[in-house]
This record gives C-alpha cells, structure tokens and sequence, in this order.
C-alpha cells in the first residue's frame, strides 16, 4: 500500500472545477472598490469560514461518508470481478461459436449468388 500524499491531494485534477478561493467568487471591478479594511476582514472571513466550516463539515461527516464510499466501491469491484466479467467470457465464447456457425451459413447461401452475379456482369464489358 502507497503512503497518502499530504501535500498535493488531488493528484489527478479531479476537483479541479472546484476553485473557490476569494478571488474567484468575489471581486470589486475598476471603479467600485470598498474602504481598504473591509475588503481585507471580508478576505480573512470568507478563508477563515470557509476553511473551518470544511474542517468542521470532514471531521464529523469525512470518515463516515469515506467509509460508504468504500464500502461501494468494494461491492462494484465485487460484481465486476465474479459476476460481470465472467458473463462477458461466457457469452464471449457463446457468441464465438454463433458467429462462425452465421458465417458458414451466410457463405453457403450468399457466395454462389455473389459468383453467378459476377460472372453475369463480366460478361458486359466494355468495347
């Protein structure tokens, strides 16, 4: 088992649709700015929340939720393994054996009559 990546936690950008640091949620445009001290405490408190209410929201709820995650995970993994993947190999196999048993009787049928066609049409060429 690998050791958990402390530092870079979304490794595969999955979450990457997830910015929301102050800057991208909110923003004064040229010409409407508030007073230096509110928009420096509105900074602090919407880290400062957002940063606890997370902290706050994955301790009591984090482990639970992973678990169940877990928990399904391991029955996908489950079904794929012995059940899925082993109805895929057997109508594989099934299927094999339709398909040479189509393909033989498509070529007794279909074969003489695309002959006869070709033969009928060589015998119109061009002068």
């Amino acid at each position: 088992m690998s050791d958990v990546d402390i530092i870079n936690r979304d490794p595969n950008q999955i979450n990457s649709h997830l910015q929301c640091q102050f800057e991208d949620v909110i923003a004064e445009p040229e010409g409407t700015h508030s007073i230096d001290c509110v928009w420096k405490l509105s900074y602090t408190c919407f880290t400062c929340w957002k940063g606890l209410c997370y902290k706050i929201s994955t301790l009591l709820c984090g482990i639970c939720i992973a678990a169940q995650w877990g928990c399904d995970f391991a029955q996908i993994s489950f079904y794929h393994i012995w059940f899925f993947t082993p109805c895929f190999k057997c109508l594989d196999l099934n299927c094999g054996c339709l398909k040479k048993l189509w393909t033989q009787c498509v070529s007794c049928c279909l074969d003489p009559l695309c002959e006869s066609c070709g033969l009928l049409f060589h015998a119109f060429k061009k002068n």
